[in-house]
């Protein structure tokens, strides 16, 4: 459950899991929490997009329609769009959540970023994205190094708040007129934060 008067995005990292990377100490110190969905439908789909700072500030919200040629493909391209919106409201420096409601994509990102970190444990799983994914695994790849530090966590899709964004982009065509915003979040450490972590959020690899 989620705890009171907290933000919904950084709840909802916190409770879930984190496939391959168990969550480490002071987990909800994310700066940023991106939030994303696509969709698919023969007659159209869309790809949704929500961005908070960790103090529940919204930096961003992003319905678009589109055509991916499959649901599986739809929230790689949903991801893509949120990192690339991310990356144009944050700094460089930047320890991002990301929350999808996709198994095999959380695994994907968090295996790629294992991958990519020297001295660190790997993970046996072999990542492999839908071939009708294209260049935007290789995007997604691109965004997720270019900030300071990303894991990705799994979240029922009923709790995505992306989810309505993607499935009726068509309602939510007033977002275009939101202004562009680039919020940072209070520094850490502020009273009332957890200062010590449980031991299932301890800093070590997810097989330990």
């Amino acid at each position: 459950m989620a705890a009171h008067g907290r933000p919904d995005l950084r709840d909802l990292f916190d409770e879930s899991p984190t496939p391959h990377i168990a969550h480490p100490p002071r987990t909800h110190h994310r700066d940023f929490y991106l939030a994303t969905d696509g969709s698919f439908r023969d007659s159209g789909g869309g790809l949704g997009a929500v961005i908070e700072t960790r103090d529940g500030e919204r930096v961003a919200r992003v319905a678009l329609t589109d055509q991916a040629p499959d649901n599986n493909v739809a929230e790689y391209r949903a991801l893509h769009l949120g990192l690339d919106v991310l990356a144009a409201r944050s700094p460089s420096e930047a320890r991002v959540g990301v929350l999808v409601d996709h198994d095999d994509l959380a695994a994907n990102v968090n295996a790629a970023i294992l991958s990519a970190q020297g001295g660190r444990p790997g993970t046996p799983h072999r990542v492999s994205v839908p071939r009708a994914t294209g260049l935007h695994w290789r995007g997604i790849q691109a965004r997720l190094h270019g900030f300071g530090a990303v894991r990705a966590a799994r979240i029922p899709s009923d709790r995505n708040p992306a989810h309505p964004l993607a499935n009726t982009p068509g309602r939510y065509a007033h977002l275009d007129g939101e202004p562009d915003r680039c919020l940072r979040p209070e520094p850490a450490n502020t009273p009332g934060e957890e200062r010590i972590p449980p031991p299932s959020r301890s800093d070590r690899g997810a097989g330990d």
